[in-house]
């Protein structure tokens, strides 16, 4: 396990201050806001760990409010809406300086057996034979990317290992593509022993599916992205249902794609599988996508 893994599992273990009131930190950033994952993630260990724990989450659905300041503690608070026979409801807010920053609301279901089907996992590649990080980030340092957004990205990802299949956004600016696209990813590191819960996994899997579920949107313009400046954006609201058993330390192919923009804001859709083809994690994001006046 990397350090870098490390510092965000530290992040995910939140100070509990008073019953369903808990703290959490944020990562050290460049840019002057909390990483949207991040506060999902937290929001949802805050909401596990006033659940039962053979009831997994099966769906979130979230807000973001306000954008959120990386220099200060952010405290969750949970309502327990609902403890039913095979449900539980939790409402968590997010509020940094006096103010809501981020709404969640998740639900979790004990186990039951049922009905099963699932759309076929679409085809990719190994990803082992695809570049990592490392590899594939040096090479815009100076064209597409300046160097300080490399060493951002790589800081930003360094938790993750996470392979693109195709080129992503930025290395194809001005020349619009299908609004496609996909990803590999996994931690840097196994998780074992006492941290080894199947709710950490999918808390890292909300960390990790707010990081390029809009990329799409960006392909189909043509544009690079955030790190690139030909726009500006931030996360409206994000939502998941997670159908089956994942762990966040073995590959998952996330495979996404937009099917409208519109009005400023840009719609993701993502389905995540595991490596031998099991449909884990449907999305769903919305998100502000604005041109930068004087960029056309």
């Amino acid at each position: 396990m990397n350090e870098a893994l490390e510092s965000l599992l530290d992040l995910l273990d939140l100070e509990r201050i008073e019953q369903d009131i808990f703290r959490g930190l944020s990562r050290r950033s460049v840019v002057p806001r909390v990483f949207g994952g991040q506060v999902a993630a937290q929001a949802l260990v805050a909401a596990g760990r006033t659940v039962p724990d053979d009831r997994a989450v099966h769906s979130l659905h979230a807000y973001f409010l306000r954008a959120g300041d990386p220099g200060a503690p952010i405290v969750y608070t949970v309502d327990r809406i609902r403890d039913g026979r095979s449900f539980t409801t939790r409402r968590v807010v997010a509020v940094q300086h006096g103010q809501p920053i981020f709404h969640l609301s998740a639900s979790f279901q004990a186990y039951e057996e049922g009905m099963e089907h699932q759309e076929p996992m679409p085809k990719a590649p190994d990803p082992l034979t695809l570049p990592t990080a490392a590899e594939m980030l040096p090479r815009y340092a100076g064209g597409a990317l300046s160097e300080e957004a490399v060493a951002y990205l790589l800081e930003a990802r360094a938790a993750v290992d996470l392979r693109y299949v195709d080129a992503p956004p930025f290395a194809g600016v001005g020349e619009p593509r299908e609004p496609k696209s996909q990803v590999w990813f996994r931690t840097n590191g196994k998780l074992d022993g006492a941290i080894d819960q199947p709710l950490l996994h999918v808390c890292l899997v909300t960390y990790v599916s707010d990081m390029t579920l809009l990329d799409s949107v960006l392909l189909a313009h043509g544009r690079g992205g955030w790190v690139v400046g030909d726009v500006v954006g931030a996360s409206l609201d994000h939502a998941m249902w997670f159908h089956r058993p994942l762990r966040a330390d073995e590959w998952l192919l996330y495979d996404q794609e937009s099917p409208t923009a519109q009005g400023g804001r840009g719609l993701g859709k993502g389905s995540i599988y595991t490596a031998d083809g099991r449909l884990a994690v449907s999305v769903i994001q919305e998100g502000v996508v604005r041109v930068p006046r004087g960029r056309g």
